[in-house]
Formats: structure tokens, C-alpha cells, sequence
């Protein structure tokens, strides 16, 4: 058995006998090299209640090069893509360390989502979101675990609402330039890109929208 198989197994068979942290790992295509880690959403956090699940490869020279992960599960973060799931954290990249684990960095992740980092963004527009309106972006994110991590269930939405919601977007923002014409799909796409939201809904004016809607 080679010293990455050794290790590899031994850190999976350390987080089974692990009964405090919550945090999983499983094998994916029964191969010890390509696995499935997944962990709760922290507490007081938008996530809470969620259940996050992360995409595991073990490179050839672990672990002496970092482990790759993404996440499985759709996450709205400023460090993660939310169209990929990949991942801005310096211990997957040039601060990596062997004495870090696949646990340890798993349970790293769940300190992401307690403690974004908007300037070293992974995602701009949601970082943009987080920066412009905080309330705003938790209600977003808060929506994204319901939907895509199992989290608790609120009111339910009105017919629409969904694809306003998460998109981190007001109602009556997308209601009132549909109300002028433009598809309703059409009008989200362009408010998220322009991040119209918070204190940015004043300082872009309709007939700016309107313009670039017509274009």
C-alpha cells in the first residue's frame, strides 16, 4: 500500500470514529481517491440548518499539494462560484500544509460560510451583494440553503417569487420594469449584473435600465 492510500484511509477511518465534529467523508465510485465530504451549516449563520456537501480529489503527491474541492451543493458566498462551486480559501492553494487533514480542511469550509471574505471574492456579484446590502444578501443566502441545502422551511413564496429570491432581488424591482414590457427574465438578469440593491437602487436611475434593457 502506497504512503497516499495510507494516509488517505486513515483520515477517512479517523472522521468515522469522529462522533463530535459532524463532518462526512464517503467514497465516491468506491475510489479512496475521489470522495464526497459534507458537514452542517454553521449556527447563526444564514446557512444554519443546511446541509453542505463538497466534491473531494486527491491529487498524485498528497499531501504534500493541496487536496481539490469544490462544492456539491449550491452556496451563496462571496468565496464560492455560484455557478461552480469552486472555492477561494488559501489552504487550497498556496497556503496548504501537510499536517492539514481532509477533516481539518473540511471543517475549514464551515468556517467560511461563518466568516466571508468579500475583497478576495471567488464570486463578485455576490460579493458586491454582501457589500452593498448585508440584511439583503443573508435573506439571499438564507434562501439558497432552503432551496438547494435542505435547510428549514420558511412561508412559502408566491408564484415568481423564487426566481427573484434567488437572485438576491426585490419583488417589486423586477414587477415594475415587466410592468413596462420587458420579460421578466430578462429584467433579473440585468438587476443582478447591475447589483441593484441597497443604497446602489438610488444611484442607477430607471431610464439607465430602461436603455440598456432596449439594448
Amino acid at each position: 500500500m502506497d504512503a497516499r492510500l495510507r494516509r488517505v484511509n486513515k483520515e477517512i477511518a479517523d472522521c468515522k470514529n469522529d462522533k463530535t465534529s459532524n463532518i462526512r467523508i464517503d467514497l465516491v465510485d468506491e475510489s479512496p481517491f475521489h470522495l464526497k465530504g459534507s458537514f452542517p451549516g454553521p449556527e447563526g449563520t444564514p446557512y444554519e440548518g443546511g446541509k453542505f456537501e463538497v466534491d473531494i480529489v486527491i491529487p498524485e503527491s498528497y499531501p504534500f499539494q493541496p487536496v481539490k474541492m469544490k462544492f456539491i451543493t449550491k452556496v451563496y458566498h462571496p468565496n464560492v462560484s455560484s455557478a461552480s462551486g469552486a472555492i477561494c480559501l488559501d489552504i487550497l492553494k498556496d497556503a496548504w500544509s501537510p499536517v492539514l487533514t481532509l477533516k481539518s480542511t473540511l471543517i475549514s469550509l464551515q468556517s467560511l460560510l461563518c466568516s466571508p471574505e468579500p475583497n478576495d471574492p471567488q464570486d463578485a456579484e455576490v460579493a458586491k451583494h454582501y457589500m452593498t446590502s448585508r440584511s439583503s444578501f443573508e435573506d439571499t443566502a438564507r434562501y439558497w440553503t432552503r432551496v438547494y441545502a435542505g435547510g428549514p422551511q420558511g412561508q412559502p413564496g408566491k408564484e415568481g417569487e423564487d426566481e427573484v429570491a434567488i437572485a438576491g432581488l426585490e419583488k417589486a424591482h423586477v414587477d415594475r420594469f415587466e410592468a413596462l414590457g420587458f420579460p421578466r427574465d430578462k429584467v433579473i438578469d440585468l438587476l443582478r449584473r447591475l447589483n441593484y440593491r441597497g443604497a446602489n437602487v438610488a444611484k442607477i436611475t430607471d431610464d439607465m435600465i430602461v436603455e440598456k434593457l432596449l439594448a
